[in-house]
């Protein structure tokens, strides 16, 4: 190993700042305003046992697959190739990267729109000057990854615990204030309690809880810079329990603090809202802050994400050439340009979109659902066929059985956002097959195998059919 290779590797307590520090963002401080509109503290509890279940077996998956697969760099991709073929692992690599470009998009509005509320030259997140200075930050923060990934990641862990340190103040200054009479008033989110009503409220929240999960594969993505592989499924499962505990305090002690009525009211960031009503003024200020530095953090993560996801499809031959460029830290130089170029373009169209940070967080998780169901079928597959197992091995059945309830979860949550978001994915899907095609060009491959041709097909019909919905107004964001 190279002096410089070794310099970028990651410890442990890294690849876990990377998790966590993907995972949190803006939504932990947006939960008590979202699930007080949507629910009580009765089916807050369920829709977190059902989410948190489900997200805990994908955390297994991909900590088996870490174990089964070690030859495999940047899971989220690679499992979806070695599993299903080059097209299918180029959709799930296509998918998420430009999730994550669209994360980023989201992360910079809101900045700005977090300022505006300081400063009304910044607005919604989408004036001129909000462009601007967005488009100032973004390539910041481009030059300092063109430094190091190490570098990079020690920012990252920084900024993690500078987020997190709020969260658990908030989650202490809640536990002292709690009171048990509001709470009692929140439980069942109805005057009149109701088996039906409280189910209706848990299949309203459920959407809630993936926007919140997104960053979970953190870690494996990032498998190639880990000192030691048993690191990669270690860091996933502890960095989504310890972001769980937050996300289940933050939002079963809000409901102790205010109203249902009242929380629901709340402006984003909520918590703030919450908070200012425990301690005064200063308490809102305060988790406004704590929010900027989040958004930060995860908007770095995120930048960290996209870049490798490319470098590495490039480096397996399936995205183009060019984007498996290093430069001399290691840094993957050429995917790290056009992500940035993408998400500059994105933040242009922001400026004329209305809705602009909105759409960015939907189609983030639209595009991360298919991505992770890959994952859990893959893992599904490797247990159901054997391979990768000793012959009797007890954990076949295991693993088998959680890959199961991960593929069925997965599945679900792409169920219950219905085929609009289906249709607005393919829209992004049909044109970022074009860096599939350049690739098979380079190798001078056959374009698609039958089955491939069939889905490509499939996906540009969706795309079509998504297009012509949002011009005649039948898909609305």
């Amino acid at each position: 190993m190279a002096v410089n290779e070794a310099d970028q590797k990651l410890s442990r307590n890294a690849l876990i700042a990377l998790v966590i520090g993907s995972m949190v963002g803006s939504g932990i401080f947006a939960l008590p305003a979202q699930f007080g509109r949507t629910t009580g503290a009765l089916g807050a509890i369920i829709a977190w046992v059902i989410a948190g279940t489900g997200m805990l077996t994908l955390a297994f998956v991909f900590q088996s697959l870490s174990r089964r697969k070690p030859e495999l760099d940047a899971g989220i991709y690679a499992y979806a190739k070695d599993g299903f073929g080059d097209y299918i692992g180029f959709a799930s690599a296509a998918g998420y990267w430009i999730g994550c470009c669209l994360a980023d998009v989201a992360c910079l509005i809101l900045i700005k729109a977090t300022l505006g509320q300081f400063f009304p030259v910044f607005g919604d997140g989408t004036t001129p000057i909000a462009i601007a200075s967005a488009s100032l930050l973004l390539w910041s923060v481009h030059v300092l990854v063109l430094r190091g990934i190490k570098g990079a990641a020690a920012l990252n862990t920084a900024t993690t615990f500078a987020k997190i340190i709020p969260i658990l103040l908030f989650i202490v200054v809640a536990a002292i204030a709690l009171n048990g009479d509001v709470f009692s008033g929140n439980f069942w989110g109805a005057e009149r309690p109701d088996a039906r009503d409280v189910l209706s409220q848990v299949r309203g929240t459920m959407l809630l809880t993936v926007f919140v999960f997104v960053g979970i594969e953190g870690a494996s993505v990032y498998s190639r810079y880990a000192r030691t592989r048993s690191d990669i499924g270690i860091a996933t499962v502890t960095g989504f329990l310890t972001v769980l505990c937050l996300l289940v305090l933050v939002t079963l002690l809000s409901y102790g603090i205010l109203p249902r009525g009242e929380l629901s009211e709340l402006p984003t960031p909520s918590m703030a809202g919450v908070m200012e009503a425990m301690v005064g003024r200063w308490g809102g200020v305060f988790v406004s802050i704590a929010l900027l530095i989040s958004i930060l953090g995860n908007y770095l993560s995120w930048s960290l994400l996209a870049a490798e996801i490319l470098h590495s499809a490039a480096n397996q031959r399936t995205m183009p050439a060019f984007l498996a460029r290093e430069n001399a830290h290691r840094v993957p130089v050429g995917a790290l340009w056009l992500t940035n170029c993408v998400i500059q373009s994105f933040l242009f169209v922001s400026w004329f979109a209305e809705y602009a940070f909105t759409l960015a967080l939907k189609m983030t998780s639209a595009m991360t659902l298919i991505p992770y169901f890959l994952v859990a079928a893959y893992g599904l597959k490797l247990a159901s066929t054997g391979e990768a197992y000793d012959a009797g091995e007890r954990a076949r059945t295991t693993d088998g059985i959680i890959a199961a309830v991960a593929t069925l979860y997965a599945a679900a949550m792409i169920y219950a956002g219905g085929p609009k978001f289906l249709l607005l994915s393919a829209i992004l899907y049909a044109p970022g097959t074009l860096l599939f095609l350049i690739a098979k060009r380079e190798r001078k491959e056959r374009l698609f195998r039958p089955v491939e041709s069939v889905l490509f097909a499939a996906i540009a019909i969706a795309a079509g059919a998504g297009i012509y919905g949002l011009a005649v107004g039948a898909i609305s964001i």
